[in-house]
């Protein structure tokens, strides 16, 4: 995919009955279908049972079985409380009758009250000024960045990353930006988003061990990937992910990221668990 509008496709799910809905998936030459699809479309189904005043502000995933990019994915959502200013529902992807993935998220009326927010862990440079991700990927994992062309309706530029920083874990930050405009509906900026974030968490977890980011036989799996969307962020312009592992133990890497727009404002955090796990079956210990 080199375009927005392929991946805004993949978000026009077809009903099936009230609560169920079908999603596809694009032509690619993956055997397994992206998590940030699976999630980006799970947001979407969700959204078609949502009043439409009210926005998702927090999901949690769990990515139960890989799917296969062969056959469609069923979402089936249940309606669990609409209440005066919330909304909850648990959605299930299924392929073949077989649940894949779960998620439940949480919507509200956007209101007024007390305000703060974070700022990015050092002032990035800006993307007119950084490489493509592809190409600081041929330097550091060659086989990482020949896959790099599914995805590249989504702009990604390298800014920096840092393993060497003992107290606060490795580190990793990506401007991303659509390739093409966007709708300004801010559910379908959310839903885009939540599918640029699954990019490269696994990454920066395994940025402290580049023997094991550099092995062709790194095996790299989501494992749950939760999101809190604080403020609207459009993804047409350039959104900055600011990204840390903390840590890496039982073949788990954790990772956290929050998502700036270009003027600095935070506008969402995401935390992945995912799988890391080399061919050769051994465990990584340490940060280099």
């Amino acid at each position: 995919m080199d375009h927005i509008s392929e991946i805004l496709a993949l978000l026009e799910l077809e009903q099936d009955g009230d609560n169920a809905f079908v999603g596809e998936h694009p032509v690619t030459l993956q055997q397994r279908t992206f998590g940030g699809q699976v999630m980006a479309q799970a947001l979407a189904a969700m959204y078609r049972t949502i009043p439409a005043e009210r926005l998702c502000h927090s999901l949690k995933g769990y990515f139960l079985r890989p799917g296969v990019t062969s056959s469609s994915l069923t979402y089936t959502v249940a309606r669990l409380r609409d209440g005066g200013s919330f909304s909850t529902r648990r959605v299930n992807a299924s392929q073949g009758g077989r649940d894949i993935f779960v998620m439940s998220a949480s919507f509200k009326k956007p209101e007024e009250g007390i305000e703060h927010a974070a700022l990015p862990s050092k002032p990035p440079t800006p993307p007119e000024e950084c490489v493509p991700l592809t190409d600081q990927l041929r330097t550091m994992a060659p086989a990482a960045a020949s896959m790099w062309d599914e995805w590249a309706a989504i702009d990604t530029r390298f800014v920096g990353f840092s393993n060497r920083e003992m107290s606060e874990g490795a580190r990793l930050q990506v401007w991303l930006r659509s390739v093409g405009d966007m709708p300004d509906d801010p559910r379908i900026h959310q839903m885009v988003l939540a599918y640029a974030s699954d990019l490269t968490p696994l990454v920066v977890s395994a940025l402290a061990h580049p023997e094991a980011l550099g092995s062709p036989h790194l095996q790299l799996a989501t494992i749950d990937h939760s999101m809190w969307f604080h403020r609207p962020i459009r993804v047409d312009d350039w959104v900055l992910y600011d990204q840390a592992s903390p840590n890496a133990a039982n073949a788990l890497g954790l990772s956290f990221g929050s998502l700036y727009d270009a003027r600095g404002v935070l506008g969402a955090h995401a935390v992945q668990e995912g799988l890391i796990r080399s061919g050769d079956g051994r465990q990584r210990r340490g940060l280099v």
